[in-house]
């Protein structure tokens, strides 16, 4: 009785966690994989404030930031671009892949940030 209980118990939480790792309908990538795919075509989008993106950003980045994007300002982003979504820690563009979903756009997110990242900046 005591083994089927945590049988159980262990398909449950198998099933939660996987549950848990699915549902936000994008692929979310780690800071290593940016620069394969940026050879792939994808477009950097970095998702900081200006200022941020303008001391240091990945090379060939574009910016427009969270608040713009939270406040429907989706100016400058192509339909048919596919984008790497990045900001300083990975909650900015979290946030910011939840809302080019509901736009329809291509794009993949950063798990971490610029705060990872060990190639070159402009």
């Amino acid at each position: 009785m005591n083994k089927r209980l945590m049988l159980l118990l262990a398909v449950v939480g198998v099933l939660l966690l996987s549950a848990c790792g699915q549902g936000a309908g994008y692929e979310t990538i780690q800071i290593d994989e940016v620069a394969t795919k940026q050879e792939a075509g994808y477009t950097v989008l970095d998702v900081r404030e200006a200022y941020e993106y303008e001391q240091a950003h990945i090379p060939g980045a574009e910016n427009k930031p969270l608040s713009l994007l939270q406040s429907g300002d989706f100016e400058g982003l192509q339909e048919d671009t596919k984008y790497v979504v990045i900001c300083q820690s990975g909650n900015r563009s979290k946030q910011a892949s939840d809302l080019l979903l509901e736009e329809g756009y291509d794009f993949v997110n950063v798990a971490q940030g610029m705060s990872s990242w060990e190639g070159a900046v402009e």
